[in-house]
């Protein structure tokens, strides 16, 4: 059976936790259920699809090494799919991460790789093909084969960033299951200024913006955070430090006042939240429950040698979160 993935860093974590031995991962903090549902597994392939090339591979190196060290998995990239132009090299020379990217998949490619037996799993990267249509199996009940479409790099001719065009040629890759993982673009938001070709609110380390225009003025109280800030880019330390660097801005504005306008409206603040809450009845848990979930996570993992075993129903959280 196989597997087909858009590339990314989200693809590349799929990929491992499917590729990986079951031994190695039920010593992690993966839920019972999943572990149950991969050792019952029968996928031994696994193809990554991406559009683009090596140099525009939408993945980190950390995570890419990760996955290409990966014991009993041979790896698989085709030669002449690492060639690289001169546009390419531009943007090796302006991209430390773009550079080490290839530079690990071309070392992966040129790494022997021993014979196949029962108890090695593949992984193959597939570059330059563009996902165009499911086709059936025989009996029509699932995915038989991806219809993909060979491609080439072409300059965009606005931004200067190279872009992935058809061919007009196309190829089949069987497979037995298919999963999407193409990106994120957010939405607008009513009321906000939005830019939509990025797909974020224009703002100013945090702060919302009142429009796009260099002339753009701040919109006092109002912040923006995550991906809707800058975009569905980065691993969760670019989320800490996303998150870092608007609470540094709520927290600066708050010095200088901004938030206690003596004719302004009178804010509630914390207490004003809950009671909006509670009036929605919402079912929520305090920081101080959080801290017994997870103090109860570690505790039930250090049963099994985990670092913790997560509660993955809403009911089993809540009474956790009552607990002591």
């Amino acid at each position: 059976m196989l597997l087909i993935i858009i590339k990314g860093n989200v693809a590349l974590d799929v990929a491992r936790i499917l590729l990986r031995c079951t031994t190695e991962l039920a010593s992690t903090d993966i839920a019972d259920y999943a572990l149950d549902a991969l050792r019952s597994s029968t996928i031994r392939k696994v193809y990554l699809v991406g559009r683009r090339g090596p140099v525009q591979a939408a993945c980190t190196a950390k995570e890419l090494r990760e996955i290409l060290g990966l014991k009993n998995v041979n790896v698989y990239i085709k030669e002449a799919d690492l060639a690289t132009s001169p546009a390419d090299k531009e943007e090796m020379r302006n991209s430390r991460i773009k550079r080490r990217v290839y530079e690990l998949l071309s070392k992966a490619a040129t790494v022997h790789q021993e014979n196949n037996d029962n108890d090695r799993k593949e992984l193959h990267f597939v570059f330059f093909r563009k996902p165009t249509k499911f086709l059936p199996s025989e009996d029509g009940s699932t995915v038989g084969a991806m219809e993909l479409e060979k491609t080439l790099l072409k300059d965009d001719g606005a931004t200067g960033k190279q872009v992935a065009v058809g061919t007009g040629e196309f190829e089949e890759l069987k497979c037995g299951i298919v999963l999407k993982s193409i990106g994120y673009k957010s939405l607008p938001i009513e009321g906000l200024s939005f830019d939509k070709y990025r797909g974020v609110v224009p703002n100013l380390r945090g702060r919302v913006l009142s429009s796009e225009s260099e002339t753009a003025t701040v919109e006092p109280g109002l912040y923006v955070v995550g991906w809707l800030k800058r975009g569905p880019t980065g691993i969760v330390a670019t989320n800490l430090h996303c998150a870092e660097e608007t609470v540094d801005s709520i927290l600066e504005d708050d010095r200088k006042g901004l938030f206690t306008d003596p004719s302004g409206p009178k804010r509630q603040g914390r207490r004003g939240l809950l009671e909006i809450l509670e009036q929605k009845n919402a079912r929520y848990v305090p920081f101080d429950g959080w801290e017994k979930i997870d103090t109860k996570e570690k505790a039930d993992g250090e049963l099994k040698n985990k670092p913790r075993e997560k509660i993955t129903r809403w009911n089993e959280l809540l009474e956790a979160a009552r607990e002591g």
